[in-house]
């Protein structure tokens, strides 16, 4: 989603930036309070989000085919994505090139974990674990690394929650990020309206580029369809696929809302990051003559 892509920057850029070390839980996980209706302004966003999503669907936009005869793609294209994809954020500000220093991935299992405000309904919350649970083993299944979800003490945290839930969520991200810069908190605790979802995922200030947890924040006010496209989008970024181009079609690593779920591209991207014969960390001059090699076995053409 256009949107979460401001919020996405923060897979790149936070982990690596002084003080803003990932850190395990170190608190036992929050409960969720009794269920109260929507307050006004969670009921306005809703309502907000709604008429935006019925937009985007006029518009022939969020996109579920995954593609077709009109978005092809080849060997060349999906090298050139996977490194504008893999390599680079327009948010990491540290090299005026945008390039974010090496490649990002998880080494360890990943353990995805579902977090629900306090004012997220019982039927929503089946609805979205559901689709949490169906998604995490898709991306094992491409990725052949393990990924899986995990009813507590994961790694990777997908928090759903409202504006009502701003206490719930300050408290959750403190105890997942307890050296979290105060301003980046309050990406968690009051986004702007603009910021559908986003994630921040990292490794250790002596290994960022070895992921060791995420945190992603899903707003519930959401229909259900953008908020399934929150899932797709921000927990594959949180795996490593940092960035957006406008050259990747057909896929959701584009800003231009066309595709809500991940596509046959972004499957080859995938399958391509957790390739072992690629090393984490490296630059992406050093994966180029590997990356051809890969998107070339993707796609089944000759060496």
């Amino acid at each position: 989603m256009v949107a979460s892509l401001a919020g996405s920057a923060l897979t790149a850029c936070l982990p690596s930036s002084p003080g803003t070390s990932l850190m395990p839980e170190q608190r036992p996980q929050i409960l969720p309070a009794a269920y109260h209706p929507p307050s006004a302004e969670s009921a306005e966003l809703r309502n907000y989000y709604r008429v935006l999503q019925q937009d985007l669907l006029t518009r022939g936009l969020l996109r579920t085919d995954g593609g077709g005869p009109e978005t092809p793609y080849d060997a060349k294209d999906l090298a050139e994505n996977f490194e504008a994809i893999a390599f680079y954020n327009e948010y990491a500000g540290r090299s005026g090139s945008g390039a974010t220093g090496g490649l990002s991935r998880w080494s360890g299992p990943v353990k995805l974990v579902a977090d629900f405000g306090p004012s997220v309904p019982e039927s929503q919350r089946l609805r979205d674990q559901g689709v949490l649970n169906a998604y995490a083993a898709r991306l094992s299944r491409l990725t052949g690394h393990t990924i899986a979800t995990a009813p507590k003490r994961g790694n990777f945290h997908v928090i759903f929650a409202s504006a009502d839930d701003r206490a719930y969520v300050a408290e959750k991200v403190r105890d997942l990020l307890p050296n979290l810069s105060a301003n980046d908190l309050q990406l968690f605790v009051n986004p702007p309206r603009t910021h559908y979802c986003f994630v921040l995922a990292g490794g250790p200030q002596n290994a960022p580029f070895d992921y060791i947890r995420g945190v992603a924040l899903i707003r519930a006010e959401h229909p259900d369809l953008v908020r399934d496209s929150c899932v797709h989008e921000e927990v594959a970024q949180g795996l490593g696929l940092l960035n957006d181009t406008p050259r990747a079609r057909p896929s959701i690593f584009n800003d231009d809302d066309e595709f809500a779920y991940l596509t046959s591209h972004d499957e080859l991207l995938l399958k391509m990051l957790y390739d072992p014969r690629l090393r984490t960390g490296m630059s992406a001059e050093e994966a180029r003559p590997l990356i051809h090699i890969l998107a070339r076995e993707a796609m089944g053409q000759p060496l």
